[in-house]
């Protein structure tokens, strides 16, 4: 069930016996702007670390703690232009535990941190703004120790170069986070609170009357809201971006980024789907077995794909030497899928694997949550399990073949592992 509680403001019930847990999850979308990614990110640690009514870390996991040891954080994600700042909170259901009341108890907390965070005088707390800004400081300069997400992102970089915001990573710059104060975080939480669109999820073995006493704890204010629209759509040129950097590493790094017209909704991402498990998605992809397995040419050779971007991503550790044979490889693998080289049998196991996949999430609350989310968002795009698991069944051979042919490549980064060449 899913009801407007307000402009702007959704309320996602979803009731389950599977669980003897409540999942309650809040979400604030709005557009991802580059310049406000790295505030939005501080303010998820600030809200996380401590409130006016638990001032200190030990306070609030002593609070946690005599929720039955519940468990809670806020994060941030991006989703195509949307940039996501995410509270949970995980609580075993009272009902199990004989104890009447626990989540209105859960609720009143979530209204503490959500509602009266620890700011005073127009500042959150110098101490913690403080800490949290060098933790998270620190947390970004580390990105660039860690090569494969650090080519990952060089790599979106390069493919979404002419977009400023998408080329900034969800959790923002060191450059924009330098600058901000505890005054600005002020006024970033409270542009969140009142204009980004709010979904609020309720998921476990709870009622109507459970989720209506729930949203009438949480006091948002009526104000006029966002509803940024979710897909971003890439330059179409034949440019291809290139970038090469050297560092002293035993292992390089070469990511392509592929654009691909087909979005979330449309009938062909099943296609999309079958295509991108039998080009590097799963363990008898082509990537793996051909590039990384039979040609020992890569430590790992993986593709993914977001239909709400239109990019397919392939990210390789190879031996630097082997740059021009990978990518003559990588080419290979594509164009035997351009030309429908499928035999049914990994198109049947690439079905099967998709489907298994598909039903695990759904013992999973959060699945069930994002599904929700996007319903809501997309309704025109909405089905139900049984259609997904028909639309991935029904994949023919030339369907995946003309997936295949539409891939563009758009950008290359090496990160090549300094020696003989350097």
């Amino acid at each position: 069930m899913t009801k407007e509680i307000q402009p702007g403001v959704y309320f996602h019930l979803i009731p389950t016996q599977q669980f003897k847990t409540i999942r309650i999850y809040i979400r604030f979308s709005a557009r991802q702007d580059g310049q406000q990614a790295a505030a939005r990110t501080l303010l998820t640690s600030l809200l996380e670390t401590n409130s006016q009514k638990y001032p200190t870390q030990t306070a609030l996991s002593s609070e946690l703690a005599e929720l039955y040891g519940a468990s809670f954080g806020v994060s941030m994600n991006k989703k195509g232009t949307l940039h996501q700042v995410n509270l949970s909170m995980n609580l075993v259901n009272g009902k199990y535990l004989g104890v009447d009341q626990l989540l209105d108890r859960a609720t009143d907390f979530i209204k503490e941190i959500l509602f009266a965070p620890n700011i005073q005088a127009g500042h959150f707390d110098e101490g913690t703004f403080a800490t949290e800004k060098e933790n998270l400081t620190a947390y970004l300069k580390s990105i660039a120790e860690d090569k494969q997400a650090y080519a990952a992102q060089e790599l979106q970089g390069l493919f979404f170069q002419g977009d400023e915001d998408q080329k900034v990573p969800s959790y923002g710059t060191l450059a924009s986070l330098a600058t901000l104060t505890s005054q600005d975080l002020v006024v970033t939480y409270e542009k969140m609170l009142q204009e980004d669109q709010v979904d609020v999820f309720l998921v476990g073995d709870v009622t109507e009357a459970d989720g209506e006493r729930f949203m009438k704890s949480l006091p948002f204010s009526a104000t006029s809201r966002v509803h940024p629209e979710i897909f971003y759509y890439p330059q179409t040129d034949n440019v291809i971006a290139e970038k090469q950097e050297q560092e002293p590493l035993t292992q390089s790094k070469l990511n392509l980024g592929y654009a691909m017209d087909v979005y979330y909704g449309q009938p062909e991402r099943f296609a999309l789907m079958v295509f991108n498990g039998l080009f590097g998605g799963f363990p008898h992809s082509r990537l793996f077995l051909n590039v990384r397995e039979k040609e020992s040419m890569a430590y790992y050779a993986s593709s993914s794909y977001d239909t709400f971007r239109g990019f397919v991503n392939v990210q390789t550790g190879i031996d630097g030497d082997n740059r021009e044979r990978v990518l003559h490889l990588i080419a290979q693998q594509l164009e035997s899928l351009q030309q429908g080289q499928i035999t049914p049998e990994e198109l049947a196991q690439t079905k099967a694997m998709l489907k298994n996949s598909f039903l695990l999430s759904l013992d999973n609350p959060q699945a069930l949550i994002e599904a929700s989310y996007l319903d809501n968002w997309l309704p025109e795009a909405a089905m139900s399990d049984e259609e997904i698991l028909a639309g991935i069944d029904q994949v023919t051979k030339a369907e995946v073949q003309a997936i295949a042919q539409k891939l563009q490549l758009k950008a290359v980064y090496f990160l090549e592992g300094a020696g003989k060449h350097a």
